[in-house]
């Protein structure tokens, strides 16, 4: 059997056995790397970030952070467990950390590791800006989205290899694959792929802040002011990782009375503003 060969029918058995379902969205996912290899790994790194970092604790924004992180991860274990899916989150170890750092960003590693720095507070502003950014974060963790962008690698690199055995006997086709399979497969697969777990992850923290008891069109208010932070000045759309400020902004006005809807099947009718 040729090596292309082989490389295919590893690459199909690997999609074959190597797939999870999203539990908000239904969908197949691509999950090559067990979480059981990710969240110790996971775990890991976050701690030595910590020790590496300021952490702030004790003081009015740090208690925020960790009391709004408790309200969303609270609201995600409802919905799990409502949607027959309890126990999705026995291997999770929930922490929510402030950061003093400058930048405008915060992050979620697999496995409820939560990261803001201080430099998005002011922009967060509110309590229910502060859910919008934790649902959006927690999101990612809950839909396994590192673990999917991690399989996507490999698969880029099993791609690559199975292109360049293909053409290892035409120097000149083998080189213009290399050319162009990078750019290609960043701009035509591995960015839209990035886009759209930012808008699931949009989506998926709009119902948990809802759930949690906060607005969701709280969120279309950060992204407008995540909008002004940044001047107007972002790549265009299809280059990016992400979705634009605009784009987000109309999908979440879009999808609010989805997220109060859900909230109301868990008794949820009051939807907290600041």
């Amino acid at each position: 059997m040729k090596t292309k060969t082989i490389l295919s029918v590893v690459a199909i058995a690997a999609f074959a056995v190597g797939c999870t379902t999203n539990p908000f969205t239904g969908k197949k996912t691509i999950a090559l790397i067990p979480n059981s290899q990710i969240l110790p790994m996971a775990f890991q790194q976050y701690d030595q970030f910590l020790t590496d970092n300021n952490v702030i604790t004790g003081t009015t924004d740090a208690n925020r952070i960790k009391n709004i992180g408790q309200k969303i991860s609270a609201a995600s274990e409802r919905y799990l467990n409502a949607n027959g899916h309890a126990g999705y989150l026995k291997d999770y170890a929930w922490e929510y950390n402030l950061v003093q750092d400058d930048a405008v960003n915060a992050w979620c590693m697999p496995g409820g590791k939560i990261v803001f720095y201080t430099g998005i507070m002011p922009i967060a502003d509110t309590d229910a800006g502060i859910a919008a950014i934790m649902g959006h974060e927690v999101a990612h963790a809950l839909a396994n989205h590192g673990q999917q962008r991690m399989s996507a690698g490999q698969v880029q690199q099993i791609g690559a290899v199975a292109g360049n055995l293909a053409l290892a006997k035409n120097p000149e086709n083998q080189q213009m694959f290399n050319q162009y399979y990078g750019v290609g497969t960043q701009l035509g697969v591995m960015l839209p792929f990035s886009r759209n777990h930012e808008s699931e992850a949009d989506k998926i923290g709009l119902t948990l802040m809802a759930i949690a008891g906060y607005e969701p069109l709280a969120a279309a208010d950060l992204w407008r002011r995540m909008k002004a932070n940044s001047g107007g000045s972002a790549p265009a759309e299809f280059m990016s990782t992400h979705p634009s400020n605009d784009t987000r902004i109309n999908n979440i006005t879009a999808w609010a009375d989805d997220a109060r809807a859900e909230a109301r099947k868990f008794g949820v009718s009051t939807f907290k503003t600041k």
